[in-house]
């Protein structure tokens, strides 16, 4: 291989290179806009004044978060699942934008779902049965 091959070839790797740098430097922002949430299908959202509860359920899990309606400054949030004949579970803390997710096993019994942002809340009776 003479000269002339081996400089394109460090010439292309370079600019290969230099491409794969400034992709992966730009898209990690737009990448990252949402956070994680639960899998499975949604079934049921709880609305209340400062935010809302989002119920997901698959393959006998129950899974909810509990969303600010303007995400900001933190601020004690909570989520709160129950599966019939459980204890409850919950995530609560200082959050600005999100408050879980907690997934329970409920198989085929009814659940008890809440959620608060701030001083607002909202708790359901017992749903999905």
């Amino acid at each position: 291989m003479d000269s002339g091959a081996i400089r394109r070839r460090l010439t292309l790797g370079l600019g290969v290179l230099t491409a794969s740098l400034v992709l992966a430097c730009a898209v990690p922002g737009t990448a990252q806009a949402a956070p994680s949430t639960c899998s499975g299908r949604q079934v049921r959202t709880l609305w209340f004044a400062t935010g809302s509860v989002h119920v997901y359920k698959r393959d006998g899990y129950v899974c909810a978060v509990t969303r600010a309606r303007v995400p900001g400054a933190k601020r004690p949030m909570s989520v709160t699942v129950q599966a019939r004949g459980n204890r409850p579970v919950t995530d609560q803390g200082w959050f600005g934008r999100l408050a879980g997710p907690v997934t329970v096993h409920a198989g085929h019994r009814c659940v008890r779902v809440g959620g608060s942002v701030g001083g607002t809340s909202v708790k359901s009776g017992w749903i999905l049965c």
